[in-house]
């Protein structure tokens, strides 16, 4: 196992997100985990800039990608898993529960018939599932919560948490995503998370800068359980579902919920195209004009 591998973090202003490049500088194997395809809503145009800068790179150290993790189905940015398995023959992961989602989210995009199995993914993961990637050892640890799909990845001294743990100064994903729970994500972080070694780095999935500091990728295990505003180690599980829960009330849908659930949910596969050789997604409507609210589209049904 590499002890201490190289992390390289790639920031998407656009969508506050964070994406990785883990390798071994000796054998130069590696891994991408959460990789951002862009998508600008307003006029419907994809992109490729975040991936090329990946890709830049890629080949400027000419690593040799085995793997593309997904941490979760996201909700506020379309996946570039695909784009790297046709580019660099990378396989695709992401945790079991992903079948769960799909499962809630086939028939509301017209996938109906399509088997909630997870099929799209090259590789689903369980608990505690031991990944190789050349030099790389990697273990997949469940941390559901944030979504049931949701997934960290261990390797060496470091661990990937995605949506369950942010900075110290943000917190913690939210948990009002169908099949989310604040039980289970209090779970998954004092049980899973906080009782990795102090010095243990934890690079998260997002950060939201708060006012008079620039995005950072990581903190460590010892300074999470002693500073996350929102949930420390000792902390008591009522307090933070009550918490958790009354926070969750307060905010809006990500603005990018719906094309990225469509994207996301098949391993970054695009919608196919029409007769016309138009691709579209989905777009519930919701509102006084609209028999169907919005939990009637995006249930939320509590910790």
């Amino acid at each position: 196992m590499s002890a201490t591998p190289e992390v390289q973090p790639f920031f998407d202003e656009r969508t506050n997100t964070l994406s990785y490049l883990v390798f071994d500088a000796q054998t130069r194997d590696a891994v991408v985990i959460d990789p951002v395809l862009d998508f600008e809503p307003g006029g419907g145009a994809l992109s490729t800039t975040s991936l090329e800068r990946l890709a830049d790179f890629i080949g400027a150290h000419q690593l040799k990608v085995h793997l593309a993790l997904e941490t979760h189905v996201h909700a506020d940015h379309l996946s570039g898993s695909r784009w790297l398995r046709d580019r660099f023959g990378a396989q695709v992961a992401i945790g079991r529960g992903v079948t769960e989602v799909q499962a809630v989210f086939n028939a509301r995009f017209g996938r109906g018939d399509a088997p909630a199995d997870g099929h799209q993914f090259d590789l689903l993961l369980e608990h505690r599932q031991v990944l190789r990637a050349g030099a790389l050892t990697l273990e997949a640890l469940a941390t559901p919560g944030h979504t049931p799909a949701c997934m960290s990845f261990l390797v060496g001294d470091a661990v990937f948490t995605g949506d369950a743990l942010f900075l110290d100064d943000v917190g913690v994903g939210r948990c009002d995503f169908p099949r989310g729970s604040a039980a289970a994500l209090y779970e998954s972080v004092t049980r899973q998370l906080f009782t990795l070694p102090e010095q243990t780095r934890v690079y998260v999935g997002h950060d939201y800068p708060p006012a008079g500091r620039t995005w950072s990728a990581a903190t460590t295990v010892g300074e999470a359980r002693r500073a996350n505003v929102q949930l420390r180690a000792g902390q008591p599980l009522e307090d933070f579902v009550a918490r958790r829960t009354a926070r969750d009330r307060t905010l809006a849908p990500p603005r990018l919920l719906y094309p990225s659930l469509q994207v996301n949910l098949v391993a970054g596969a695009l919608p196919p195209e029409d007769r016309h050789g138009w691709r579209a997604f989905v777009l519930p409507v919701t509102g006084p004009a609209n028999s169907r609210d919005r939990d009637a589209v995006l249930p939320s049904p509590g910790p």
